[in-house]
């Protein structure tokens, strides 16, 4: 249950605390006081749309912040849950969950387990028929629920086989199309018999192949210079210093150590001649290094971006191919395993179905006799559960629609396409009323949901909204005298004008100031016989 709401910077509220209870709390107040400010303000902690419109004049940020008391709830571990969500001015959202910063997503998926709010256009859960097959699950109660456990852990378990046999090739068309891309790239890959440093080396060949004349002309220049000028001036000096290293040592180390310059120069003559040679390349040799350069570049293209990751890449498929070549075992036990779990699912999900089947005609039952006592006596819900036999859902094989006849002789409709906001308000009440028992969801609230209903209708949704009561923590705006007079806690919305500025307030009423609002509510005064009715109301509806 909500312990505390707590709204600052909404609308025409500043800043407001409001202490709720169990059971059934009455909001009550004159139009314009606030109260579908305090109900705005639940939707936005609920993940919610928040528009700028919202924030109150002059304000940075608009906050809001809830206190709940759910002690079952795994997603609390003493059952205390404080959310909070504040939103700047700039657009900018601040949502926590116990202190732990999330989304405004995770918000709003954390609340909808705590907070279902209904009104004229915040029935969204009856338009889902998503949620039609969980309220009748919901209805079938036990029975349903162990069969559901069974099929829900074999549907995993099926669908686990399913997710291998996709991985693993089991349709036999795709293994057989990625078994010939494998083979096609492990072919191209072997007749390109790439060398490692391949490329390297011939980037190097293409270099000079590129600048053959250049390199050409310049050894011819090189050379000519060492035989012309080098080798026969070192010859010379040579024979001058053999003349005199007889005299001393030191012209003897001389002359030997020229004679080595002279050997050398002597080779270093012969490599570039031999480089010479090495630059005469003809067309078919520059086509050769260019096609294979090109060769190499498609394949880094398409399997790595070295050589060394292209024949990696051929050993990874490799082993990938002998995995998928050798799977048909392993594949012919995983679908011997799949038919097994499809004929338990089968076997499941009728007996699911006829579940369903008689669960939705006590259902309809059940509703339309609340529709009845809700001055809908011409309606008929119309449960459809439709068995689809070649499809495995997770909660079974069914899909579930609400079907409706509002008045004799209209068409059968989807709750969906009911353009009447009071119709669908009603409507959701009385499944509400039915599903209560089984329904999880701890605070439900209701907003102005009894617009357009007096009479007999008015005592039927005040005594259905308190049966509700019994079973969860309800908050309902009302303008019906009889909602007030049946509530368990009223609290009245007033707005005053504090400091040049209009803000909403809120008071939780006495048994005195009850009287006097229900007064206020059926006839606009309160004097002696508005406030005679009021007691005799209250008495006689509580």
């Amino acid at each position: 249950m909500i312990s505390t709401l707590h709204i600052k910077n909404i609308g025409i509220i500043d800043d407001l605390n409001i202490d709720l209870n169990k059971g059934l709390n009455v909001l009550t107040g004159e139009t314009g006081a606030g109260k579908t400010l305090i109900i705005d303000s639940l939707k936005i902690i609920s993940g919610g749309r928040f528009s700028k419109d919202m924030m109150r004049r002059g304000a940075s940020n608009s906050y809001v912040e809830l206190c709940m008391y759910v002690p079952e709830s795994e997603k609390a571990e003493d059952g205390n849950i404080i959310v909070s969500r504040e939103i700047t001015s700039s657009g900018k959202n601040m949502c926590k969950i116990n202190g732990r910063m999330v989304t405004v997503n995770e918000l709003k998926e954390f609340m909808k387990d705590f907070i279902e709010i209904h009104g004229q256009n915040d029935n969204q859960n009856l338009l889902d028929n998503k949620k039609h097959l969980n309220y009748l699950d919901s209805y079938s109660g036990e029975i349903i629920t162990s069969l559901k456990e069974s099929y829900k852990n074999y549907y995993n378990e099926y669908k686990d086989i399913v997710k291998k046999l996709k991985e693993n090739f089991g349709d036999e068309k795709e293994k057989q199309r990625r078994i010939d891309l494998l083979h096609y790239q492990i072919k191209e890959i072997e007749e390109a018999d790439l060398k490692i440093n391949e490329e390297e080396e011939l980037e190097n060949q293409r270099k000079i192949i590129m600048n053959s004349e250049k390199i050409a002309e310049n050894l011819e220049t090189a050379n000519n210079l060492i035989e012309e000028n080098g080798i026969d001036n070192i010859s010379l000096a040579i024979r001058a210093l053999e003349k005199i290293e007889s005299l001393d040592s030191k012209y003897e180390k001389a002359t030997n150590d020229l004679k080595n310059v002279y050997y050398e120069l002597q080779e270093v003559s012969r490599d570039i001649s031999l480089y010479k040679d090495d630059t005469d390349f003809d067309e078919e040799e520059r086509n050769i290094v260019e096609e294979r350069l090109d060769l190499i570049h498609q394949l880094k293209r398409k399997y790595g971006n070295t050589i060394e990751e292209i024949l990696q890449y051929k050993d990874e498929i490799q082993k990938e191919l002998d995995k998928i070549e050798n799977l048909e075992e392993y594949n012919m036990r995983l679908k011997k395993k799949k038919d097994e779990l499809q004929k338990e699912l089968n076997s499941l999900a009728k007996k699911i179905h006829e579940i369903r089947i008689a669960s939705s005609k006590k259902l309809m039952y059940d509703i339309d006799e609340e529709l009845k006592d809700l001055e809908m006596k011409n309606a008929k819900i119309n449960i459809k559960v439709d068995y689809v036999e070649n499809e495995f859902f997770k909660d079974g094989k069914d899909i579930v629609k609400f079907y409706i006849i509002t008045n004799v002789g209209e068409e059968e409709k989807e709750l969906a396409k009911i353009a009447s906001g009071g119709e669908m308000s009603r409507i959701m009440l009385a499944i509400k009323k039915v599903l209560a028992e089984f329904d999880n969801t701890p605070v439900l609230v209701f907003d102005e949901i009894d617009t357009g209903i007096s009479g007999n209708a008015a005592n039927s949704v005040a005594k259905k909204l308190k049966s509700i009561a019994n079973k969860h923590q309800v908050l309902c705006i009302s303008h019906l005298p009889n909602i007030a007079a049946i509530a368990d806690y009223n609290y009245f919305i007033s707005k005053n004008v504090l400091e040049n500025r209009t803000c909403t307030q809120i008071k939780l009423l006495q048994e005195s100031e009850v009287l006097e609002e229900i007064a206020r509510i059926s006839s606009g005064e309160v004097n002696d016989i508005t406030l005679e009715y009021a007691k005799r109301l209250r008495e006689k509806i509580a």
